[in-house]
C-alpha cells in the first residue's frame, strides 16, 4: 500500500468510527446478518448437543458438538467485544453491543473461555509443562464435572450434561448461561428480520 492509500484509508477509518460508530448505515445488514449467523451456529449445535445427549451418542460427538457451540459463541462475542481494543473495531463492538442490548455482563464477554477454546494449542503447551505427571485423559468424556477436581487427573475435554458445564484442559465452564445469551441475541435478529 503506498502512502497516498493508507492516508485515505486511515481517513475512511476515522470518519467511520466518528460519524457512524464503527458501521456504516448501509452495510448494517451486513454486520446483523454475521451476528445472526454466529448465534444461529451456536445455537444449533446446542440443538444437536441436546439430541446427541437424548440418543446416548457417544462422548467424543457430544463434546465436539458443545466445543463447536461455544467455538461459535466465541465467534458471536467477538462482533461485540472485538480483539483490536481501539479504532473501527473497537467502535463497531460498541455499536452493536447497543443494537443487541448487550452489556458487560454478558456471558459473551467472558473471554476466559473463549481464549481457552481459542488458543487451544497454546493453552496446551502451557498445560503440559506444568502437569507433566498424573493421570492423562486425552479423550473426550460425558461426566461429573468434578473429576476434573482430582489433584492428579489431567482431562483435557469433558461435558457434565447435568450441570452445563464444559471443562477444557482441566478449567470449568458453565455453559448454560451462554446458551441462554446465545438464544436472546438469535431471537432479536429473527424480530427483526435479518
Amino acid at each position: 500500500m503506498n502512502q497516498e492509500d493508507f492516508e485515505t484509508e486511515r481517513r475512511r477509518r476515522i470518519e467511520i468510527v466518528q460519524g457512524c460508530g464503527g458501521v456504516l448505515p448501509h452495510c448494517e445488514a451486513f454486520y446483523i446478518h454475521s451476528v445472526q449467523y454466529a448465534a444461529s451456529r451456536s445455537y444449533e449445535a446446542f440443538l444437536r448437543y441436546d439430541g446427541y445427549l437424548a440418543s446416548s451418542a457417544d462422548a467424543s460427538t457430544i463434546v465436539s458438538t458443545v466445543h463447536g457451540a461455544l467455538s461459535h459463541a466465541a465467534a458471536l462475542s467477538r462482533f461485540f467485544w472485538p480483539s483490536r481494543s481501539k479504532g473501527l473495531a473497537s467502535s463497531r463492538g460498541e455499536t452493536l453491543r447497543n443494537r443487541f442490548d448487550v452489556t458487560d455482563q454478558s456471558p459473551l464477554h467472558e473471554h476466559e473461555m473463549r481464549n481457552a477454546l481459542e488458543h487451544l494449542d497454546a493453552r496446551l503447551d502451557e498445560y503440559l509443562l506444568w502437569n507433566d505427571a498424573g493421570y492423562f485423559f486425552p479423550g473426550a468424556m460425558v461426566d461429573n464435572h468434578e473429576l476434573a477436581d482430582d489433584p492428579v487427573g489431567r482431562i483435557f475435554k469433558l461435558v457434565d450434561p447435568k450441570h452445563q458445564v464444559f471443562v477444557v484442559l482441566g478449567q470449568k465452564f458453565d455453559f448454560r448461561p451462554v446458551r441462554a445469551e446465545v438464544k436472546r441475541i438469535l431471537e432479536r435478529t429473527e424480530a427483526e428480520g435479518a
